[in-house]
């Protein structure tokens, strides 16, 4: 399965100079939401990355994903593994498990998202739930930006993820784009304007 085949025919993978929501800026920005509008294309990922699963060995009981990102992925996820789906949210800056989703002591969740960059919104996730007594065994994602390392990949894990290393990461391919802190971006040196994706109809 050629993934970034499936988000280049989305329009997905977009070319530009995009401020990303960690404040980098980047010439490339991936927009799952346009891989994910298509149910069938959904099923056909979640899939995929719940073969890897399998094949890995794992038990899950239930799959949870961070909002707003990871709603459809971890739930086409949860529906390819036939298990349970719940889903966290921030409530006054803090990732919250609400609209009476509850965990058992011990439950085997993998948290869930489309992206997986640093991985900072899943480990909020992960927080949450083994607050409450959960267990979270693996981490999953349709793409990895290339600083965390997913299995099966040659990448390695750079500094700045913060996904735990003893707890497999799944991911369909790697995304490894350069990115640029403000100061240090060439295309701001250029003249060009970083854009913020979505808020111009991206």
């Amino acid at each position: 399965m050629d993934i970034k085949k499936i988000y280049m025919n989305a329009d997905a993978l977009l070319k530009g100079h995009f401020k990303l929501s960690s404040g980098n800026h980047s010439e490339y920005y991936l927009q799952s939401a346009k891989v994910l509008e298509n149910p069938k294309t959904a099923k056909m990922l979640a899939e995929e990355l719940a073969k890897q699963i399998r094949s890995y060995g794992l038990e899950i009981d239930t799959v949870c994903s961070p909002a707003i990102g990871g709603l459809i992925a971890g739930f086409a996820l949860a529906d390819a593994l036939g298990c349970r789906y719940i889903f966290t949210e921030r409530v006054e800056g803090r990732m919250t498990l609400r609209r009476g989703f509850e965990v058992q002591k011990g439950e085997r969740i993998i948290i869930c998202e489309d992206i997986i960059t640093t991985g900072g919104s899943a480990m909020e996730a992960a927080f949450e739930v083994e607050r409450l007594g959960a267990e979270v065994v693996a981490f999953a994602a349709l793409a990895n930006r290339g600083f965390c390392r997913r299995e099966g990949s040659s990448l390695d894990r750079k500094p700045n993820c913060k996904l735990p290393n003893n707890k497999p990461l799944f991911a369909l391919a790697d995304f490894d784009f350069p990115m640029y802190s403000p100061q240090e971006c060439p295309m701001c040196k250029s003249g060009s304007e970083a854009v913020k994706p979505g808020s111009r109809g991206n």
